[in-house]
């Protein structure tokens, strides 16, 4: 039995959330970690940001696909990488 329309997005706002889940969702979890490993020891943060790199992207990735509107989701996503990378920005 086919998915119900009603539930389903357009092409275009299907793009701009797989889009933002692979792109925006790493680009949110590497200036959230470089934000990190500038405030705190850096060796520390690049251990174990093996390990949550991937939970923070995942999670990230997941709410892309859940928000309804795939350009929300990006602007909230180039707000965090701009807000985390700030520092950087601004030195």
């Amino acid at each position: 039995m086919p998915a119900n329309k009603k539930y389903l997005s357009a092409p275009g706002q299907r793009v701009l959330k797989i889009t933002a889940a692979f792109i925006g969702g790493y680009l949110v979890t590497l200036s959230f970690h470089q934000l990190l490993m500038r405030l705190f020891d850096a060796k520390a943060i690049a251990v174990t940001a093996s390990f949550s790199t991937y939970l923070l992207w995942c999670a990230l990735m997941i709410l892309a696909f859940l928000s309804k509107s795939g350009w929300k989701i990006w602007l909230w996503y180039i707000i965090l990488t701009l807000l985390f990378a700030a520092p950087f920005l601004l030195k």
